[in-house]
């Protein structure tokens, strides 16, 4: 085999999920035998052999990216229990393996992937599909670019045409609960039971977290980042309807009339309401410039 093929056919055999006692499959996904392909590129040593050494690098494979998630989506465990976290993670990396130089966007697909499989989440569904929102919101937004923001004045000298978009690291999010405060405090509970248990505490199968009475309401989200933090601030429906309408390319009068369409808010009303908006969305740094360079997607890059 020439080097690609080498390279093709261990990374096949690495990103193979591992069997239920987290050994090497007995075979490949083509049905060859796993030993006769280890043997194909690697070499036995004295005291392993080629599927012995092959098994090595398929564990760690398997043991990093699983831990990776985990990191990424503490809450999201703590809700589920450990045991029903580790099956999710491995059905959802068998449909959805890394395919990025980084391990950041490892669970890009997490939060629409469960939405699409209640069955790894039993009757806490719904409420683990938005915690997994705000962790994969917080992963944005933690390093997404930071673009230069338009002042007060400049927003209010634009006409009704004009277009603007948000910073890119602005996560707008639609939720059926108000569990941004449950998350902060999951992962916070997480660093305290981490810091008393010390080594060895993630071997230990946790069962689902017991958690405060949390009722059901439509909640508008947004994640974004200030400095080196990121911060979770709600919004009322017509402000998220209208941020989300102007990220995506809507004029400024289109998304204001998005914004107010079914409205409660009284027509009288709604002036101050607009004032008082972008006055905040002005002092936070959230609207920019559209970029025009044609690629909207700056992550992983922080200016």
């Amino acid at each position: 085999m020439n080097l690609e093929s080498i390279q093709r056919e261990m990374a096949a055999a690495v990103m193979q999920p591992l069997t239920p006692d987290e050994g090497m499959q007995s075979h490949a996904a083509d049905g060859r035998a796993m030993a006769g392909v280890a043997a194909s590129f690697i070499a036995p040593n004295s005291r392993l052999n080629a599927f012995e050494r092959l098994e090595i690098y398929n564990r760690q494979y398997w043991f990093r990216v699983l831990t990776g998630l985990a990191e990424d989506f503490v809450a999201l465990c703590a809700v589920l229990g450990s045991r029903k976290f580790a099956a999710l993670s491995v059905a959802y990396l068998n449909e959805h393996p890394s395919r990025s130089f980084t391990m950041r966007n490892i669970g890009s697909h997490l939060p629409a992937w469960l939405s699409a499989h209640p069955e790894f989440a039993g009757r806490r569904h719904s409420l683990a599909v938005d915690i997994a929102k705000i962790e994969w919101a917080f992963v944005v937004s933690f390093d997404s670019a930071q673009r230069t923001p338009l002042t007060l004045e400049q927003i209010a000298a634009l006409d009704a045409s004009s277009r603007l978009a948000l910073q890119p690291h602005i996560e707008l999010m639609e939720l059926n609960y108000p569990a941004e405060d449950l998350v902060l405090q999951l992962h916070q509970r997480e660093k305290r039971q981490t810091s008393e248990a010390g080594i060895g505490s993630d071997e230990e199968e946790q069962p689902p977290a017991k958690l405060p009475r949390i009722r059901r309401k439509r909640t508008w989200l947004a994640a974004h980042r200030v400095e080196f933090s990121v911060y979770y601030l709600r919004l009322e429906r017509e402000a998220f309807v209208m941020l989300a309408a102007l990220n995506s390319g809507k004029t400024l009068a289109d998304a204001i009339e998005a914004g107010f369409a079914d409205s409660s808010i009284p027509v009288e009303q709604r002036a101050a309401k607009l004032q008082k908006w972008f006055n905040q969305w002005a002092e936070l740094g959230w609207i920019c410039a559209p970029d025009l360079s044609g690629t909207k997607d700056d992550r992983c890059s922080i200016d």
